[in-house]
């Protein structure tokens, strides 16, 4: 099992204590041996180490956290042990959620850790070996603070389905300059700061529409945005046109737009959206919903494809 270490990691370490490096390289070796040996954190998708510091010089009791992938483990941040794992919530948002939160299973939560982390890791290992710039332009994942940042930025929690997704990656920024991404349509993974972004915005819109929909028929009032739908796909990397949301309150994607068109429920959870994808980029004859192929380094899906860029377009078979 491959251990990998964030560089913002090794430089903690550095910096907590002379000993801490070694303690590190200690456990990195032991998770690779035993990548189960962690228990669960209060962070969705991260097990947790924790190290008595007795046991090394110079070395403080530490707290480890890391995500494990099929063939891989990624080490995401190193604390002291009495500050680990810190909530994601906090107190004033824990009341009047409503709907938002499903209630939590451990059991199921475990499961979709594990189905989103080996959707992901097929698709970029896919990404890795047929369209590398396409994988270059996926970000780094988020850390644990940004997601805690994001959540109280929106008063929402977030599900963790797109808690390990964006640990995995923060975003996608597109391939050269034209803003594909690597999803189905050349749509892209959105930032977090995008996410934000959006949003707000689209919650202004609503309340744009609240004050008309006073003065309207209950039949005829409008609804362009829901408290528990998250933006999490956009139309590309800089254009966020349209997209899909995930609603927290039942867990499956939906489509918005800026122009507020019919939406059309597509019934996707974050999960199955993701197999689909990674099933039709290893299986393109067997793929409906849209045609992967290749630009030189980049996928482009059919759907999104330009007539000036037809000949250079090389369908994937297979």
């Amino acid at each position: 099992m491959n251990v990998e270490i964030q560089p913002d990691v090794r430089e903690s370490a550095t910096r907590l204590g002379a000993g801490v490096p070694y303690a590190l390289k200690v456990v990195a070796r032991q998770l690779a041996d035993d990548p189960d040996m962690g228990t669960p954190s209060e962070l969705p998708g991260i097990l947790t180490v924790t190290v008595d510091g007795e046991l090394f010089e110079d070395c403080p009791a530490l707290s480890i956290g890391y995500i494990r992938e099929p063939d891989r483990i990624e080490i995401r941040y190193l604390r002291p042990a009495q500050s680990a794992t810190p909530s994601t919530t906090t107190p004033d948002r824990d009341q009047d959620r409503g709907d938002q939160v499903r209630p939590a299973d451990p059991a199921a939560a475990a499961i979709t850790v594990r189905e989103v982390a080996d959707a992901w890791y097929r698709i970029t290992t896919w990404l890795g070996s047929n369209a590398p710039d396409s994988c270059a332009a996926l970000r780094a994942g988020a850390g644990p603070a940004a997601i805690a940042a994001l959540e109280g930025s929106i008063g929402v929690e977030i599900p963790v389905e797109l808690h390990v997704l964006w640990l995995l990656t923060g975003g996608d920024d597109g391939v050269n300059g034209w803003g594909w991404g690597c999803l189905p349509g050349g749509e892209a993974l959105m930032t977090l700061d995008a996410v934000a972004a959006e949003y707000r915005m689209k919650m202004d819109a609503q309340a744009h529409e609240d004050t008309l929909n006073a003065a309207r028929a209950e039949d005829d009032r409008t609804t362009v945005w829901k408290t528990t739908w998250v933006p999490v796909v956009s139309h590309g990397a800089a254009d966020a046109t349209s997209g899909l949301y995930l609603d927290v309150a039942t867990g499956h994607l939906g489509r918005w737009s800026r122009y507020n068109e019919s939406r059309g429920g597509e019934l996707d959870t974050v999960v199955t959206y993701l197999e689909e994808t990674a099933d039709m980029l290893e299986t393109p004859a067997l793929a409906t919903r849209d045609k992967p192929g290749l630009i030189g380094g980049a996928l482009v899906w059919r759907r999104r494809l330009s007539p000036s860029l037809k000949d250079q377009w090389q369908p994937l078979t297979g």
